[in-house]
């Protein structure tokens, strides 16, 4: 009798993320991580035949459309016309995910030490905290176009 344990039938591969097994089995699949909410609006971001027919462009404010909701996460897209922008706000204790994928944007976020204001630049996901107070707006002459995700759990 053969009692050889191959080491990949005992050890899950660390580097599958949740993805289903290269053996054939069903891996188990539990909450996304933060990382895989940052890659979920990457990869979304990359493939803008998926949405951009969804995009509109209204000078009197900002346009919020959802993209999806599924597995506890929600993800919309926003257009900014120019001069627009929200007022101070936080995301409920939620940890959320933006791209800036046309224009500009810039974040001010307010905390115990002051303002800071920051250029969210395009093509780079930024991941902001449960309690985080802040305000964007779009200061330049043009649209801006942006990607979100959050939970919804």
């Amino acid at each position: 009798m053969d009692l050889t344990i191959r080491l990949e039938d005992v050890i899950p591969d660390l580097g599958m993320r949740g993805q289903d097994d290269p053996h054939g089995r069903s891996a188990l699949r539990g909450p996304l991580t933060v990382g895989q909410l940052a890659t979920r609006i990457h990869d979304l971001a990359a493939r803008p035949a998926d949405w951009w027919h969804l995009v509109r462009f209204d000078p009197a404010g900002s346009v919020r459309v959802p993209l999806e909701d599924t597995d506890g996460v929600r993800l919309w897209l926003t257009t900014w016309p120019p001069r627009s922008g929200t007022g101070p706000h936080d995301h409920d204790g939620e940890t959320s995910v933006s791209a800036v994928v046309a224009g500009e944007l810039v974040e001010v976020t307010v905390s115990s030490d002051g303002a800071t204001e920051r250029e969210l630049r395009a093509n780079r996901v930024r991941v902001r905290g449960g309690g985080h107070l802040h305000e964007l707006h779009n200061p330049g002459p043009a649209y801006a176009i942006t990607l979100h995700a959050h939970f919804t759990h």
